[in-house]
């Protein structure tokens, strides 16, 4: 009985992910997005099974060009989601403000803790790792391996384990 049960449960697991209208919930968040200012325009969507992919796609902040990202991949599990963004450039005019190349940028997210996100990223300034609370309104940044990071050093602050970047929001 456990076990039919059990196969009964994967079975519609598994039909939840293969039917779930993939790009219809990406262009729900754009529009929660467009509510921000936020616009991303992407050159193409590919549907997966866990997920979809964006290639060559431009994020826009109230108008104004802000970044490059060669691929955005969204992937859910609904207990766990994660969105990778790979090749991500910033525009020249922000380089003196932000870090101007992002080799990967991994934002997950856990019903374990449903008020938090987890960031790592990588890129032209090292690696750093993160997270943003939702609750708080709060941004922590610590860049464990550090390289290049003249430009945003006017940002960051001196902590007991090295830089770190923090904001409220």
């Amino acid at each position: 009985m456990v076990k039919k049960l059990l196969l009964g449960f994967l079975i519609v697991w598994t039909a939840l992910f293969v039917f779930m209208p993939k790009e219809e919930l990406y262009f729900s968040l754009e529009r929660v997005l467009a509510k921000q200012g936020v616009e991303i325009n992407e050159a193409a969507i590919e549907e997966n099974l866990f997920g979809l992919t964006l290639k060559d796609a431009v994020v826009y902040v109230k108008g104004i060009r802000i970044a490059t990202v060669q691929e955005i991949s969204f992937s859910t599990l609904l207990f766990y989601t994660k969105v990778e963004a790979t090749g991500l450039a910033v525009d020249e005019g922000l380089k003196t403000m932000m870090p101007e190349r992002a080799e990967s940028i991994i934002v997950t997210h856990s019903i374990l803790h449903p008020m938090r996100l987890s960031i790592s990223a990588e890129g032209s300034f090292g690696k750093a790792e993160g997270t943003l609370s939702v609750t708080q309104r709060t941004l922590h940044v610590d860049f464990t391996e550090t390289k290049d990071i003249e430009a945003i050093l006017p940002q960051l602050k001196q902590g007991e384990k090295g830089w770190y970047y923090e904001t409220a929001f």
